[in-house]
């Protein structure tokens, strides 16, 4: 389990939670590039409040089926309740399942797992985020940090890295 780990920037926390997202590919095919990309996102990179009181790397609230412990956070309104974790792992676990067990979610999972492309905006599409930027955000991320290699690791597809193409 990760605990009490100093993550100082991107790079670090990709380190930390690739492994991570690619089981949570293989169980629940949800793109790691995807998964990576949002709890960079989501999270600051691991240094924002939610993840550092929390360990909420995906900003998921509580909702009405949420028994779990809670902490208050000022996100769309004032003191919204957030899911609180003893683990990061769990936070990964709960995007997994959060995003499998709802209807609206549904489409993505006929989506290529190797388009992350589509996948950036089928989640914008079906209601994840407000901010209308949210898959260029992703896709932005997922570009800068190669992240797609996980994608075509856990799908056994060779990769070639995009600045090798470009050279």
């Amino acid at each position: 389990m990760i605990s009490d780990l100093k993550i100082n920037n991107s790079k670090q926390y990709i380190d930390v939670f690739k492994g991570i997202a690619m089981i949570e590919m293989q169980n629940y095919g949800i793109p790691a590039s995807i998964t990576l990309a949002q709890g960079i996102l989501e999270s600051g990179a691991g240094t924002g409040d939610l993840s550092l009181q929390a360990n909420n790397h995906f900003g998921i609230k509580c909702h009405k089926e949420w028994t779990g412990e809670s902490v208050k956070h000022d996100d769309d309104a004032l003191q919204e309740c957030f899911r609180k974790y003893e683990h990061p792992e769990e936070s990964y676990r709960d995007h997994s399942y959060f995003l499998t067990s709802r209807a609206w979610y549904k489409p993505l999972f006929s989506l290529p797992k190797n388009d992350y492309k589509a996948w950036a905006r089928g989640l914008k599409k079906a209601g994840y985020a407000t901010d209308v930027k949210y898959p260029d955000k992703l896709i932005g991320l997922i570009e800068r940090y190669q992240l797609q290699q996980y994608d075509s690791e856990v799908l056994g597809v060779n990769n070639v890295a995009i600045s090798e193409i470009n050279n």
